[in-house]
């Protein structure tokens, strides 16, 4: 009798555990119903470096040592590989031998979408009924999402044009119009100007974000893939977005070859 009341009591606890472990997470609301992601969030992933995985490897300034040194990452691409066409995959190598020139986060481009949202700066989304705003404290790049007057893109940009809608307690957003000069990591990993991007965001809990972006271009890529990354809320009784004005940075580097004298 013993035996069997404890068995009974294990099955339950169990079942209660379960229940709790598949319940799904309701995110607070705001006055319209609509799930709060306000907030400023960031990701921590090696994706920065690599959306594929990759072991840990040197940094290009080798005199740096381990300063400059790339973290090995397991990669966000579902899948783990990124489906190039065969002379795209080609310009992808050439790219990552030459990246120190030609990644453009090295100029302090904007770095467009998706790469802006997995850098190892933060962002805050602010939201209301006719817009969801995202301000990134890298280069100061913002990006507005359009919830009720949705149009195509006026023209190409660095960020695109993004529309989106709600689909129960997950807001996706539609991002056209991009130009073919941002990256998606370190890696040399780039897209045509016909890159078409469809995201996911989903509250998963209190403090986190369920992230999820398909990833289309027809002139790059044989088929969309994707990519799945959490995003995590800064908690800090002060947290805020600081500034990151890198063109002040690389002034010299773009324009020195203009000057008369040389820098001293």
């Amino acid at each position: 009798m013993k035996t069997t009341l404890t068995a009974a009591l294990l099955v339950a606890s169990l079942s209660a555990l379960a229940a709790g472990q598949t319940a799904a997470y309701r995110a607070a609301r705001l006055a319209d119903g609509k799930p709060n992601l306000n907030g400023i969030w960031q990701a921590m992933t090696s994706a920065y470096w690599d959306v594929e995985p990759h072991p840990a490897g040197p940094g290009l300034a080798r005199d740096l040592g381990a300063q400059a040194a790339t973290p090995g990452g397991l990669g966000i691409v579902d899948g783990g590989e990124i489906p190039y066409r065969p002379e795209a995959l080609a310009k992808r190598q050439q790219n990552r031998a030459n990246r120190l020139k030609l990644d453009p986060e090295i100029k302090c481009y904007l770095p467009g979408v998706p790469r802006g949202m997995y850098m190892p700066y933060p962002f805050q989304i602010v939201q209301s009924q006719k817009h969801v705003m995202m301000t990134f404290e890298y280069a100061g790049a913002v990006r507005t999402i359009y919830m009720d007057k949705q149009t195509d893109p006026p023209a190409d940009s660095w960020m695109g044009w993004s529309n989106g809608h709600w689909e129960g307690d997950t807001l996706v957003i539609d991002t056209k119009g991009f130009n073919d000069m941002t990256w998606f990591d370190r890696s040399g990993n780039f897209h045509s100007d016909d890159l078409h991007v469809v995201e996911r965001i989903t509250p998963r809990s209190a403090e986190t974000l369920s992230y999820e972006a398909t990833i289309e271009d027809p002139q790059t890529f044989t088929r969309p893939w994707k990519i799945r990354l959490p995003l995590y809320r800064h908690v800090e009784a002060n947290a805020q977005l600081n500034e990151f004005r890198c063109v002040e940075f690389v002034e010299d580097l773009i324009y020195g070859h203009l000057r008369k004298q040389p820098a001293q």
